[in-house]
């Protein structure tokens, strides 16, 4: 998987950003998404931040990607927690 964090001063870029984002993958956190790790995927992000989003960042926009390889541990507290399994409601 891929985690995607972002931190935009501008309120309409930042909620245009977040809609695009949402298109591959879900919310964790305000800005903090996980996406499917496709190379597929990846390679239509980065095309899109490149020419949509990133011409238009401030000095202090930034946008991270991070790949999560299969057998590296998450350690998960809280919400995020529940997150991990399937949780059956009745």
């Amino acid at each position: 998987m891929m985690i995607l964090t972002y931190d935009i001063e501008n309120d309409r870029l930042r909620s245009r950003f977040s809609k695009f984002i949402m298109e591959y993958g879900r919310r964790l956190q305000y800005s903090v998404y996980e996406i499917e790790n496709s190379e597929r995927y990846l390679n239509t992000i980065t095309s899109e931040i490149r020419h949509r989003f990133e011409k238009k960042f401030g000095q202090a926009d930034s946008v991270l990607i991070f790949f999560v390889k299969n057998g590296h541990e998450i350690l998960r507290f809280g919400y995020a927690k529940n997150e991990e399994s399937d949780l059956v409601m009745h």
